[in-house]
C-alpha cells in the first residue's frame, strides 16, 4: 500500500535540492541531536483511527509567498487539523493541487503549506486533477514517485483503514482539460485490486465527478468513462461510495446503490451565494459513514452539518 507522506517518529522539514523537494529529519537540541519517536501505544492515543479528512481543489499558486495569506484557505485548514488533540487517521487532498496548469512553484508552495501535517505525523495522501501536471508534480515532490508503483503511468494507491479501504484514483486526462478519465489500464487495476481487498467496504476517491447521479449541470466536465466505471464497480457489492471534488460545491446522491459524495473545495466556489469553502470529515464504522462539513466561514449554515450514510449490505 503506497503511503505518500510516510509517518516518522521525528520532526521533518523540507529541503529544496535542485528542482525537487526532499524530506530530512531535524535534530533536537534537547536530546543531543536525536529525538526519540513516540511509542506505538502513546501515538495510538493521539490518532482517531476511524476518522478520514477530505480536502480538494486547493489551487495553490507559486506567486503566493510562504508568509502571505493564501486565498485557498489551505493554511487555515491545516492549522485546524494539526491543533486538534486527536488527529485523523489520514488526510486526503483530492486533486487540483495546483492553481492552473501545474507549475513547479505551485507544488513547492503547496508542499510548504502541508508540511505541518507531516510534522504532526498525520498521513497525507494526494490525488491529481485537471489543473495538475503529473510530470511536474513528480519532479518537484520526488517522494510521490514510488520505486514500484501499482501503475507506472498513473498516480494511484490504496489506503486501508479499520472499517473501509479507500481506492485513490488518477482521473487526470490532460492538464487544463476539464474532463477526466479512468482509462482501461486503471480500470483493470481497480477491478483486480477491489477483488483483492473485498473484506471491507470499498470507497473510491477520485477528483472528477461521474456523469451520472449527482448534478447533471456538471456532467460534461466529469469522467468520460463514467458508465464503464459504474458497470464495473456495481458488480462488486462491497463498493459503497464514490467521493469527488472538481465541482467546488457540496452534495449527496446515489446511483445504482453507490453513494456519490461531492465535497467542498478549499479555494473558491462557482456561486458564493449558495456554496462556500471548507473540508469534510468522514467517521467510518462497519455500517456506514458519518460525514461532517466544516466551513471556513464559521457562520455558514453548512458548518458542522452532518449526514449519516448507511451501507447497503444486499
Amino acid at each position: 500500500m503506497p503511503i505518500h507522506f510516510t509517518n516518522s517518529g521525528r520532526r521533518q522539514f523540507l529541503k529544496i535540492a535542485g528542482s525537487g523537494v526532499a524530506l530530512n529529519a531535524s535534530k533536537s537540541l534537547a536530546t543531543g541531536g536525536v529525538e526519540s519517536p513516540p511509542s506505538a501505544k502513546s501515538r495510538s492515543k493521539l490518532i482517531d483511527e476511524d476518522l478520514v479528512v477530505i480536502l480538494n481543489d486547493t489551487h495553490i499558486g507559486e506567486k503566493h509567498p510562504p508568509d502571505a495569506a493564501v486565498p485557498s484557505n489551505l493554511r487555515f485548514i491545516v492549522d485546524k487539523l494539526t491543533s486538534q488533540t486527536q488527529k485523523p487517521a489520514c488526510v486526503i487532498i483530492n486533486g487540483d493541487l495546483a492553481l492552473k496548469d501545474g507549475q513547479p512553484g505551485d507544488y513547492l508552495h503547496f508542499s510548504r503549506l502541508v508540511q505541518p501535517l507531516r510534522e504532526a505525523e498525520i498521513e497525507t495522501h494526494l490525488t491529481l486533477g485537471n489543473h495538475d501536471n503529473r510530470e511536474v508534480f513528480y519532479e518537484v515532490l520526488k517522494d510521490e514517485r514510488k520505486a514500484n508503483p501499482p501503475l507506472q503511468s498513473l498516480h494511484v494507491s490504496v489506503v486501508k483503514t479499520r472499517h473501509a479501504n479507500l481506492f485513490l484514483l488518477d482521473s487526470l486526462k490532460e492538464t487544463m482539460v476539464t474532463q477526466g478519465t479512468v482509462g482501461s489500464e486503471q480500470m483493470n487495476w481497480l477491478a483486480q485490486t477491489l477483488d483483492k481487498y473485498s473484506d471491507k467496504a470499498a470507497i473510491i476517491v477520485t477528483h472528477h465527478n461521474p456523469r451520472l447521479g449527482g448534478d447533471p449541470v456538471h456532467f460534461p466536465g466529469g469522467l468520460i468513462d463514467s458508465q464503464e466505471l459504474w458497470n464495473m464497480i456495481t458488480q462488486r457489492k462491497h463498493v459503497k461510495a464514490y467521493i469527488h471534488g472538481h465541482i467546488h460545491d457540496r452534495g449527496f446522491a446515489k446511483h445504482r446503490g453507490v453513494h456519490i459524495i461531492n465535497t467542498l473545495a478549499t479555494s473558491y466556489v462557482a456561486d458564493p451565494k449558495t456554496s462556500t469553502t471548507g473540508w469534510t470529515s468522514i467517521r467510518l464504522d462497519d455500517g456506514g459513514a458519518l460525514l461532517t462539513t466544516h466551513t471556513t466561514d464559521s457562520g455558514h449554515p453548512w458548518n458542522g452539518k452532518a449526514k449519516k450514510l448507511r451501507w447497503n449490505h444486499t
